[in-house]
């Protein structure tokens, strides 16, 4: 598994985020040693979605309209039908994540997280897998859709469900720990210092 250590990825999500696609890859995150952040509209803690009911709150790290995607390394944006539909109606979310690709900062997306991507005009000419009801939504995008469990095309990883997250995970941690290190980890507000990564 990849070294992650200091990585600093930003986790974007609204309530309905689907729970376990929250969880997992976050955990698997901080295990290889990179530092998350729940980003969120929501003030304080954010809801997750269980499978066919309301799940569990998490706390949310930095409000979004405090964050700036300079200060990470790294979007991961979960799925869930309610999360990314409400992310996609909110500038600042939709600018939050296209700023990401602008930088060609790693990118991991999940179940409906490709929408947020859509909406930020970033999925033409790229292979994304989704959950099923998402393709057409892709193609009319111009993307490629792709019934594959994981597709990793340039600084994108995707994924397809909640099952698919062995996979996703295993791409994601090897994507960002490619992803070269051009500042030093800052805590929101701080003024990161250039060093190279070690």
């Amino acid at each position: 598994m990849a070294e992650l250590d200091g990585l600093r990825v930003a986790i974007l999500v609204d309530n309905g985020f689907e729970q376990v696609e929250l969880a997992r890859p976050k955990q698997a995150l901080e295990e290889a040693g990179a530092a998350t952040s729940i980003v969120s509209p929501q003030e304080g803690k954010v809801r997750g979605w269980k499978h066919t009911e309301w799940g569990e709150h998490v706390p949310v790290d930095v409000p979004l309209p405090q964050a700036r995607a300079e200060e990470f390394d790294a979007l991961l944006l979960p799925g869930g039908v309610m999360n990314p539909d409400f992310l996609r109606m909110k500038p600042k979310a939709v600018e939050f994540v296209k700023a990401f690709f602008d930088a060609g900062k790693p990118v991991a997306a999940i179940c409906h997280g490709p929408w947020t991507i859509i909406e930020a005009g970033q999925a033409r000419g790229r292979r994304i897998a989704s959950w099923p009801s998402l393709k057409t939504d892709l193609r009319n995008a111009g993307a490629e859709w792709v019934d594959q469990d994981v597709v990793v095309d340039g600084n994108l990883v995707s994924s397809r469900k909640p099952d698919d997250i062995p996979a996703f995970n295993r791409e994601m941690i090897a994507l960002f720990g490619r992803a070269e290190q051009k500042e030093t980890r800052a805590k929101p507000g701080e003024k990161p210092e250039a060093r190279p990564r070690a």
